[in-house]
Parts: C-alpha cells; sequence; structure tokens
C-alpha cells in the first residue's frame, strides 16, 4: 500500500484514505456523544493530528485504541477539518482505521530524506579523505570508508531522532559540512594538524549508525540508549587502530576527539587540544545553526518570533 498524499499537500475538506505512521496516542475519553480518543500522524512531510470521535460503546472504542501503537503504520479514513488554524483528521465509526503489517507499506515514505544527491556527497567526502597525507591517519580512514558495509550504512542514515539532520542521508550531510568547517579553520590556523581535523570530523558520529534504528520512524536502540553513540564509536575505532597497530600517541587523541566532541552536553572530559577543540565547534556550529533554520521553516505563524527552550526566542522575519 503506498501513500496518496503527503501531509504538507492536504487541504481543508480533503477526504482521506491513506496511510500514516502513529507518533504518539491520546488516552480515550468521553465526549458529548460517546468515547474519542487522538492520535498524532505523521509521515515524510510533516505531522497532523487525527481525532476518533468514537459511539457510546466504550468497550468497542477501546479495542480499536489498544490495537494501535506508537510508531505502527495505520490506514484511515476521514476528512481533513481546521481547528485551531491547524488542520486536522477528523474521523468516526463509520471510517476504517487498520494497522497494516511491515510488508503492506515502504517504511522510507514516513522518514523525511535528504534534500542532496547522496553519492554525490559521498563522493565529495572521498575526495577530501583521499588528500590525507599522513600514512596512519589515512590506513585508519580508508579502513571504514573503503568498507561497502560501513559505507552503505553510514550513507543513509540520520544524524539524530528529531533535531538536526533528522533524516535518511543526515549522518553523511552533517559530516560532510563539519569536515567542510574544519577545512575553513585550517585555512586561519595553517598550524593545525589538517589530516587529524579531517580524521576527528569524519568519526565524531559514527556511533550513530548503532545508536539510531530507522524503521517506520528513527528511534534510539538498546545500544545507543544503554551505549551511546561516543562509546560506540569508541570501541569501533580502538579495534581498527589495534589492528591496523596505529601509535599510542594517535590512538589516544583520536579517542580524545571523539571523547569531547559533545563538549559539557554530554562528554565527561572538555577538548584539551587545539584540533579537538575545532571538532567541537564545528559539530556545535553546523547542529544548532541547521535545527534552527528548520525551526524557522516549519514554523507556523504570523509573529515575528517563535520561542524553542535550545535558542530562547528565535527572530523569523
Amino acid at each position: 500500500m503506498k501513500k496518496i498524499l503527503l501531509i504538507k499537500e492536504l487541504k481543508k475538506d480533503n477526504i482521506v484514505n491513506d496511510i500514516f505512521v502513529v507518533k504518539f496516542k491520546k488516552p480515550v475519553e468521553p465526549y458529548k456523544n460517546g468515547f474519542k480518543f487522538e492520535l498524532r500522524l505523521g509521515d515524510s512531510s510533516g505531522e497532523i493530528m487525527f481525532k476518533y470521535w468514537g459511539s457510546m460503546n466504550e468497550v468497542k472504542v477501546n479495542q480499536l485504541y489498544d490495537k494501535i501503537r506508537k510508531d505502527d503504520v495505520v490506514f484511515v479514513q476521514g476528512r481533513v477539518n481546521e481547528w485551531n488554524n491547524a488542520l486536522e483528521i477528523a474521523a468516526n465509526d463509520n471510517n476504517e482505521i487498520k494497522v497494516l503489517d511491515n510488508s503492506e507499506y515502504n517504511a522510507s515514505e514516513f522518514i523525511k530524506h535528504t534534500e542532496k544527491d547522496i553519492e554525490t556527497m559521498w563522493n565529495d567526502l572521498i575526495k577530501i579523505t583521499d588528500t590525507i597525507k599522513d600514512p596512519e591517519i589515512s590506513a585508519l580512514v580508508d579502513y571504514f570508508v573503503k568498507d561497502e558495509g560501513f559505507a552503505e550504512k553510514f550513507k543513509k542514515h540520520p544524524a539524530a531522532m528529531y533535531k538536526h539532520h533528522g533524516w535518511i542521508g543526515g549522518l553523511l550531510e552533517h559530516t560532510l559540512i563539519v569536515i567542510g568547517n574544519v577545512l575553513h579553520v585550517h585555512k586561519n590556523y595553517p598550524q593545525l594538524n589538517r589530516d587529524l581535523l579531517i580524521a576527528g570530523a569524519l568519526f565524531h558520529d559514527i556511533g550513530k549508525i548503532n545508536e539510531l534504528e530507522v524503521k517506520s520512524s528513527i528511534k534510539m536502540s538498546t545500544e545507543g540508549m544503554l551505549v551511546g553513540h561516543v562509546n560506540i564509536a569508541i570501541e569501533w575505532l580502538s579495534k581498527a587502530m589495534e589492528e591496523l597497530k596505529i601509535s599510542e600517541i594517535l590512538k589516544i587523541k583520536m579517542i580524545h576527539m571523539i571523547m569531547t566532541h559533545m563538549g559539557e552536553y554530554g562528554s565527561n572530559k572538555l577538548p584539551s587540544f587545539p584540533e579537538a577543540l575545532v571538532v567541537f565547534y564545528s559539530d556545535q556550529m553546523d547542529a544548532n545553526l541547521v535545527t534552527m533554520l528548520v525551526l524557522m521553516k516549519d514554523a507556523r505563524t504570523e509573529d515575528d518570533y517563535i520561542y524553542q527552550k535550545d535558542f530562547g526566542n528565535i527572530y523569523l522575519k
């Protein structure tokens, strides 16, 4: 079963016979004519509220509600209404709601994709890594980027669940920008180790491959929840550096760059040498800029500002 219309294409009074992923559920509660519940539905273009106005048969409404779980893909029928200046889908017990099996849909239809060409970005990344002159760093980088299995996962993985680059291809897109950022810094500070900067930028988020699961939505894996992408990356790099017999000082520097790239937000150490500091700020700049730009793009208001807890007031004009 394929999607017919994206959420961003829906208009008031449209009749809906389409599939969506369930983002969250609100409990069943009584209303004037029976019992109702609400779902937050999503696809690759956005999200919309779905309100089911059920009959007086509380048991029947609860049975339907209990069949639906967060991250399920559902087929729903209804009509697009407008409430409080926002579109929503309304349905009643004459409309069908059905949870689909995994074989009945394409999960990629529910997750946003990068607007950039993945193969072009990958080729740009390889052109940069091919300029690395240090034989140890070059061998370490090639250990990963020349591995087809790693490359395929890295190309298509998201960099986050909700915030910056939370889309297919987001990890590659973010990493390439961070590499670009560190190279711009190197132009102003040529005394820094260019090869180390590239490697630190390349590896800083590779643990996201195992930290995040991509199904009908992007969510945290058990390994991600219990171990985290920083420790996953350190484990992978340590294994590779042991196999390649990398010098002890480079091992320590690489691990330090991964360990400190989140600064005070998720590291137990702060950057202690210049290249680690550059990777930290280059990562933060891209993550924060993209998050703010997405918030501005998605803002649906005539106000001059929106508020977001990480940034405070964001000026939209």
